[in-house]
C-alpha cells in the first residue's frame, strides 16, 4: 500500500496566516520583515515536524522561538489560542515534560536534587570518606561526574528524551568514568591528572547538551538555546553559592552560640550535598524562571562588555607603548586564559540574547572592538606560550593544554570577528554568526576530551 504525498496542512496554514496578519499590524515591521520572519518560522516548523512533533505543536514552539517578537507573540497567544499557547508562550509550564501538579516542575526538581545530594555521599557507604587520602583522590576524579549526571538526568526527564539519546549519554558518561578512574597517574598531584580533572566537567557539560536539546539536537536554534542556558545556569549557580556561603556561616555561628559543634557536619554534609543539589536547582530555576533571567543576563552582558573592552584595549596599548611582552609564568598564562574565556562568554551570551533581525548598532561595534582586542591578546599569549616551548624544558602538559586552548579560542574569535564585521557592513545576516557559535561546540568537546583522554598517556601520566 502506498501513501500519496500530502499538500500543506490546512490547519497549519491557517495558524501561520493568523500570525502573519497579527504581526503585520505592528508598527515598525515592514512587509519584507514579515516575509523573512515567516521563512524562519516555516523552517523551524519543518525541523520540528521532522523530529516527530505535530504541526500545531511545531508552530507553537516556532513562534515562541521568535524572540524578536516576544511581546507580539504573547499578545497573539492571548487573543488566538487557549491552554497550549499559554503553556508554551506565556511562560507557564503546565503539561510540559517533567512538569508536576504545581505547574513548574518543582517536585521533579526536588527529587533529582535529593538524588544529587545522595549521589555525592553514596561512596561513603563503600568506605570512601572525604577526609581520607583515598577518598580525596576519588572525589578529585569523580566530583564532576557525581554532580552533573543528576542534572543531565533531570533535563532528559523534562524533555522525555528517546532511547538513542539516553544510550549516547550513558556511553559518554560511562567512558568518562572509566578513563578518569583507570588511568595510572604517576602521583596524586600529577599535572596530567589536574588537567584531566579540570577539563572533565566541560566534556560532561557539552555532552550533556544532548539532554537539553532533546529531539531537536539537530537544530542550530536549540543549541543556541543551550548556550544561553549555560550562561543563565552559571549566573544562578553563583547566586546560590553566595547564598549558601552565607547560610553556612550563619549555621556555624548560631550553633556555636549554644555550644554545639557543627564543624564536622558542615564540611562533610552541608557543603558537598548543598553544592551537588544546587547544580540541579540552578537548572530548574533557568527553566522555571526563564523570562526573569533573560532580562537580567543581557543587562549584565551590556555592563561588562564595555568594561572588558576598555581593559583589553588598555592592555594592548600598554604592551605597544612599553614594549614589554607577556611574562611566561604558568599562573600568568592561566590568568590570560581565564580572561579570554570570560571574553568569549560575553560574546556568546551577547549573540544568544541579541535580536537577530535588529539592525547593526553601537553595541555591535563595541562587540567587534572586544573581539578584535581579545584576538590581539590571544596572539600575544600564543607567542608567549610558543616561546616557553622553545626553552630548555620543551613541551609540558600544561604548556600543551594552554597552547591548545588558545588555538581553539583563536579560531572562534577570528571567524567571529569576520562574521560580525560582514554583518556590520550589511553583507551577511546575523544568523551566520549565531550558526558559527553552535557549529563550534563540537570543537570544544573534542579538545576538552583530548585533554582528558589523550594528554595523560602522551606524557606518561606525569
Amino acid at each position: 500500500m502506498t501513501t500519496e504525498p500530502t499538500g500543506p496542512d490546512p490547519a497549519l496554514e491557517e495558524q501561520i496566516s493568523q500570525w502573519r496578519g497579527y504581526v503585520r499590524r505592528s508598527p515598525g515591521i515592514s512587509e519584507s520583515d514579515v516575509d523573512e520572519l515567516e521563512d524562519h518560522l516555516r523552517g523551524t516548523v519543518a525541523d520540528l515536524s521532522s523530529a516527530g512533533l505535530r504541526p500545531d505543536e511545531a508552530f507553537l514552539i516556532g513562534v515562541k522561538r521568535l524572540g524578536a517578537l516576544d511581546a507580539l507573540s504573547r499578545e497573539f497567544a492571548r487573543e488566538h489560542s487557549g491552554r497550549l499557547w499559554k503553556q508554551l508562550v506565556l511562560g507557564g509550564d503546565q503539561g510540559a515534560p517533567g512538569a508536576d501538579r504545581t505547574g513548574n516542575g518543582w517536585l521533579t526538581m526536588l527529587v533529582f536534587a535529593v538524588i544529587a545530594a545522595v549521589a555525592i555521599k553514596a561512596p561513603a557507604l563503600f568506605g570512601v570518606d572525604m577526609d581520607s587520602s583515598a577518598g580525596a583522590q576519588f572525589y578529585l576524579r569523580n566530583a564532576g561526574l557525581l554532580a552533573l549526571a543528576p542534572m543531565v538526568a533531570f533535563l532528559g526527564w523534562r524533555r522525555r528524551i528517546g532511547v538513542p539519546v539516553i544510550a549516547v549519554l550513558v556511553a559518554c558518561y560511562g567512558a568518562a568514568a572509566v578513563v578518569i578512574n583507570s588511568y595510572p597517574f604517576a602521583t596524586d598531584t600529577a599535572h596530567t591528572l589536574i588537567l584531566a580533572v579540570l577539563h572533565l566537567p566541560l566534556v560532561l557539560w557539552f555532552a550533556g547538551g544532548l539532554a537539553y536539546t532533546g529531539a531537536d539536537w539537530r537544530t542550530h536554534a536549540r543549541w543556541m538555546d543551550f548556550l544561553r542556558f549555560t550562561g543563565e545556569w552559571f549566573i544562578y549557580y553563583v547566586l546560590i553559592a553566595l547564598g549558601g556561603g552565607l547560610l553556612t556561616g550563619v549555621t556555624v555561628a548560631t550553633f556555636n552560640a549554644i555550644g554545639v559543634t557543627v564543624e564536622t557536619f558542615v564540611p562533610q554534609w552541608l557543603v558537598p550535598c548543598g553544592a551537588a543539589a544546587a547544580v540541579v536547582v540552578a537548572a530548574w530555576l533557568v527553566e522555571a524562571k526563564q523570562g526573569v533571567i533573560e532580562n537580567m543576563a543581557p543587562v549584565l552582558t551590556r555592563v561588562f562588555t564595555p568594561l572588558f573592552a576598555a581593559l583589553l584595549v588598555a592592555f594592548v596599548v600598554a604592551v605597544l607603548v612599553t614594549g614589554h611582552g607577556i611574562q611566561v609564568q604558568r599562573d600568568i598564562l592561566i590568568l590570560f586564559n581565564v580572561v579570554l574565556v570570560v571574553v568569549l562568554g560575553l560574546v556568546l551570551y551577547s549573540i544568544s540574547a541579541r535580536d537577530p533581525l535588529a539592525r547593526p548598532g553601537f553595541f555591535d561595534w563595541l562587540q567587534l572592538l572586544l573581539i578584535v582586542s581579545a584576538l590581539v591578546m590571544d596572539v600575544l599569549v600564543l607567542l608567549a606560550v610558543y616561546g616557553r616551548t622553545a626553552d630548555a624544558y620543551g613541551f609540558t602538559p600544561n604548556r600543551v593544554a594552554a597552547l591548545g586552548e588558545n588555538i581553539v579560542l583563536l579560531g572562534n574569535l577570528a571567524w567571529s570577528a569576520v562574521l560580525l564585521g560582514t554583518f556590520l557592513a550589511r553583507r551577511s545576516p546575523f544568523t551566520r554568526l549565531e550558526r558559527w557559535q553552535t557549529t563550534y561546540i563540537p570543537v570544544y568537546l573534542l579538545w576538552t576530551s583530548a585533554v582528558v583522554a589523550l594528554l595523560p598517556p602522551l606524557f606518561h601520566f606525569r
